[in-house]
């Protein structure tokens, strides 16, 4: 496949245009705009509502419900429209190359603020579809306030940079590293990230032969504390080349290879765990375990959880409480601070590296319970009742069951944290179903330039 190939199945049709002038409106959630073509929806990206604009199609077969494009040229512009801060993500100037931008930036030709308006209104949109709520939430920044637009220079906002403590990379068939486009298999050859923290761009992985491995992971926390980097090497990889790539990584580089199948992790040299700091704890996090990738988030989200179960009256010391889907144990620790060795903290995550972890940073409290398991059948095998309760779900949400023994377990107050807000408002409905009310709501911009956003939400019982 050559680098610029359409590389999945349903790329325009011989009946169907190449190129579409539309009318640019709403935002979807997904990152997308919606247009219209002859009474055909057109998923835009890299476009701002109000905007005429020319768009390539990417997927537009004769028979789909919609299409699919990107903008190549802005005919109309938005007054919220910037100059994109990273040439390969900016979509016009990637087709102008002759192939699509990479991925992971598709908001970055949009000012902060308006970026921040835009998701809100998609948070409010899946709130009033999924779960009847009529509620518009302010997206708040993370961490200290960043510039504010120069609107009247009209360049970049500045902020919203710097900010990826973690960040995954391909590998070209040349052996370079990149990034793929959009819904694609293209992988675009990268020589910076400009999203990621300094210590992974110092890295300069772009100027190493990478030939036989098939992707790196690299993580290097805000703490400043030594990183990590992944290495998972195609199958018939020559061993001396991981050695070769070693050797050209600084020596106070962590370095591991990796099975992204198995999650298996063997170290090379240093460590295969970084160290974390966050709400004044100290945490193991090993290979691709899951951590916060913004800098700022850990503290933004146990600051914003703790806001809503202490302030609230809902974690008192001697408190029986739970931590589901707990990773590390980034909310298990200030939990187990708050109820006390007087109160009852169990930690339940499903992966088992990352529920070792837990269970070493949490080692000598004896008031922690740390289980390894999946969320529905650990609640099933030890019903108990507690007085509040933290869920930080995956994308796909907690879901109807695990919902249903959630209000089960009796909680005065349940802290919901949520990176998707589709899985949340539906969740969030079958709590109302359930008699439960949402007690309070925030939202915040922990993927600047991008369209992913997180929410903490508190809910109550709605006697």
């Amino acid at each position: 496949m050559t680098q610029h190939q359409l590389s999945r199945p349903g790329r325009p049709s011989d009946a169907a245009p190449r190129e579409l002038v539309l009318d640019v409106g709403p935002v979807a959630h997904g990152g997308h705009f919606v247009a219209r073509h002859e009474g055909r929806v057109v998923f835009v990206r890299h476009g701002i509502p109000g905007e005429k604009v020319r768009a390539r199609l990417t997927d537009a077969e004769d028979g789909s419900r919609f299409w699919r494009a990107d903008v190549v040229e802005v005919l109309e512009a938005s007054d919220d429209r910037r100059p994109h801060f990273w040439q390969l993500a900016d979509s016009a100037a990637a087709w102008r190359k002759g192939g699509p931008p990479v991925g992971g930036a598709e908001f970055g030709h949009i000012s902060l603020e308006r970026q921040r308006q835009l998701k809100s209104e998609v948070l409010a949109e899946q709130l009033k579809r999924l779960a009847g709520l009529d509620l518009q939430v302010e997206v708040e920044a993370a961490g200290p306030a960043e510039p504010r637009p120069a609107a009247e220079s009209g360049r970049h906002d500045g902020g919203g940079l710097a900010w990826r403590t973690r960040a995954g990379f391909a590998v070209t068939p040349g052996g370079r590293l990149g990034m793929h486009a959009h819904r694609s298999d293209v992988v675009v050859p990268v020589r910076e990230m400009p999203l990621a923290v300094q210590a992974i761009n110092e890295l300069k992985l772009w100027e190493l032969d990478l030939r036989g491995v098939a992707r790196v992971e690299v993580a290097a926390p805000a703490n400043g504390s030594r990183p990590l980097v992944l290495l998972a090497p195609e199958d018939d990889a020559d061993p001396k080349r991981l050695g070769r790539i070693l050797a050209r990584l600084p020596q106070d580089v962590s370095v591991a290879r990796f099975d992204p199948a198995k999650g298996d992790v063997l170290q090379l040299r240093g460590r295969t765990w970084v160290q974390e700091t966050a709400a004044g704890h100290e945490y193991r996090v090993t290979g691709e375990g899951f951590w916060q990738i913004h800098k700022d988030a850990p503290d933004t989200l146990v600051d914003a959880v703790r806001g809503f179960l202490h302030d609230g009256g809902y974690l008192l010391p001697g408190s029986a409480v739970a931590d589901l889907y707990a990773g590390a144990g980034l909310f298990t620790a200030p939990l187990a601070d708050a109820v006390g060795i007087t109160g009852s903290v169990l930690s339940v995550e499903g992966s088992p590296g990352t529920s070792r972890d837990a269970r070493k940073n949490l080692h000598g409290e004896g008031h922690v319970e740390i289980v390894q398991g999946r969320v529905e059948r650990v609640l099933r095998s030890r019903p108990r009742r507690f007085d509040s309760l933290i869920i930080d779900p995956p994308r796909a949400g907690a879901g109807k069951a695990v919902v249903r023994q959630l209000m089960d377990s009796g909680p005065r107050a349940i802290a919901y944290v949520s990176c998707d807000p589709a899985s949340f408002a539906r969740d969030l409905g079958y709590f109302h179903a359930g008699g439960w009310k949402l007690g309070g709501l925030r939202a915040f911009d922990l993927y600047p330039h991008t369209h992913h956003l997180e929410t903490v939400a508190l809910l109550v019982p709605d006697a």
